[in-house]
């Protein structure tokens, strides 16, 4: 029983507990927070063991799960895996301790079958991060899409359904793609060592070997299934609906983790199993990317939605890091790398934020706001913050990853490199507008419509009507808290991050290159 098991687990009996509280649900919020803190504090001697100049897997274990398929339940971390196993078990009793302030559950729905869920979620999530047998990983890479779409299609917005059912195939459909790249690297190990393995660490050695266009075919599968769960443009129509109609404690998890597991298959799967094949396909990628970041940062000027607005800018966030990925530069792939923790702090802290406002004003839309900053000043202040983290202010956490790519990315790749620069300057751009829009000016909006008086109260002048609006309480406070010190911490102080991580982006690059 290694520590790696212990988080596992651990949501995972939760989860269980929480089935069987539905009719209480203050007891089942006390639960899942309960469960949910205890798993974060797991994770801080988890990461105090892992030595970065140690193997690349760590804490590993494996147990035969079909014998005569060569098919294991193996475990195993690296540095990048560990920092996402970190962000998860940091972002659940956020999204727990929100629940009743971020989302109010429809009528009918208990709190207990809904934070099983979540907490179920976090469990198949860090098998998937962890899991070090390709069968396993894509067994759980297809089982985690189940408790995400229902946490969408049963608490969700209007349009939930066609959300939840649009994630669910195009997530899974990728995932058969890839399962065939995987009976095919299977395959080539039969042929090489006389029996059939998925072991990752066996099949990186027999698969790096292959014809190029073996290698070639094989990367597809593998690339397409990451492609969409990034997403990467012209796979990423169902991220805008998915995290539209989410819940906001859902919609934290789905764009702060979930689609990282697309950008950690690049750097876990592709890279290493399939290097001449990453090479020769590295052009398309970048060019994919580069229209990512356009495209995302564009169509996010359109939105009239809050939460549909930050997915298209994940969705540049996500060509970005893909640049940097597919640039084969160690700097540029340790800014993805760190980029992947910081985009999930900064954009999940923009969400949560997002979600007070809407359970303020009642609507997501943003037309419906207008000068909440005089009568939430403390909001407005965490607002602008996350806002000016996800553009990558310096002093801010994720200043120093974008640096990296920039950096990295533009000693070989200087063209794609600068339409990069234009488009996240555009993203940021529109960041500020969406502050602007909600924050600043005039106090107006239909959504700030009601009755009530007196000190914190917001005029619909239109319809001569008004509404009290609270800032932040005490509750709401402690939820951002750690967010904030983090943002503020990592962008002065990255080196934790930047040492756990660089030495796995450095065997990822060997491996492209040749080396063992």
């Amino acid at each position: 029983m290694t520590w790696l098991l212990i988080l596992i687990l651990v949501p995972l009996a939760g989860s269980l507990v929480l089935a069987f509280l539905k009719g209480n649900d203050r007891a089942a919020v006390l639960a899942a927070l309960g469960f949910s803190i205890l798993e974060f504090l797991l994770v801080i001697p988890f990461w105090l063991s892992y030595s970065a100049s140690g193997p690349r897997l760590q804490m590993t274990s494996s147990f035969d799960w079909i014998p005569s398929f060569g098919v294991h339940i193996a475990f195993g971390v690296d540095g990048i895996a560990l920092i996402m196993i970190a962000v998860i078990a940091l972002l659940v009793p956020i999204v727990v301790g929100g629940l009743g302030t971020l989302d109010k559950l429809p009528a009918g729905r208990s709190a207990g079958g809904f934070l099983s869920l979540i907490l179920l979620q976090e469990a198949l999530t860090i098998g998937v991060f962890a899991a070090t047998d390709v069968f396993l990983f894509y067994v759980l890479f297809e089982i985690m899409l189940i408790p995400m779409y229902f946490l969408i299609g049963g608490y969700g917005g209007a349009n939930r359904q066609y959300a939840a059912v649009k994630f669910f195939l195009y997530s899974f459909l990728g995932g058969l793609i890839m399962l065939a790249s995987a009976i095919g690297a299977y395959s080539l190990a039969a042929d090489k060592l006389g029996k059939g393995t998925f072991d990752w660490l066996t099949l990186v050695t027999v698969v790096r070997d292959a014809p190029l266009s073996t290698q070639i075919w094989l990367f597809l599968g593998f690339f397409l299934a990451f492609a969409i769960k990034a997403p990467l443009v012209p796979f990423h129509t169902w991220l805008p609906d998915a995290a539209g109609e989410a819940p906001i404690g859902v919609a934290v998890l789905l764009v702060g983790v979930l689609d990282k597991v697309g950008t950690f298959g690049f750097l876990r799967y592709c890279l290493p199993m399939f290097p001449e094949a990453s090479k020769t396909l590295a052009p398309l990628v970048l060019v994919l990317s580069v229209i990512g970041v356009l495209y995302g940062s564009i169509l996010a000027a359109g939105q009239r939605d809050m939460k549909r607005f930050i997915a298209y800018v994940s969705i540049a966030h996500f060509g970005f890091i893909s640049l940097g990925i597919f640039a084969f530069n160690e700097q540029a792939m340790v800014g993805s790398a760190t980029y992947m923790l910081n985009h999930s702090l900064a954009t999940g802290m923009l969400i949560v934020v997002i979600g007070l406002v809407i359970a303020r004003g009642g609507s997501s839309r943003i037309s419906d706001y207008g000068g909440m900053a005089k009568v939430t000043p403390l909001l407005a202040g965490l607002f602008l913050l996350a806002g000016l983290s996800t553009l990558s202010l310096p002093g801010t956490n994720s200043f120093v990853s974008e640096f990296l790519v920039l950096i990295g990315s533009f000693v070989d790749q200087p063209v794609y490199t600068i339409l990069a620069t234009v488009g996240m300057v555009l993203a940021a751009a529109y960041v500020l507008w969406l502050y602007q829009r909600v924050f600043q000016g005039p106090v107006r909006g239909d959504a700030l419509v009601g009755v009530g008086g007196g000190p914190g109260t917001a005029i619909a002048p239109e319809l001569g009507a008004k509404k009290a609006i609270r800032d932040l309480n005490g509750r709401e406070i402690a939820i951002l808290a750690p967010l904030v010190v983090l943002i503020l911490v990592l962008g002065f102080y990255p080196k934790p991050v930047l040492d756990t991580v660089t030495p796995t982006v450095q065997q990822t690059l060997s491996a492209v290159q040749g080396g063992k």
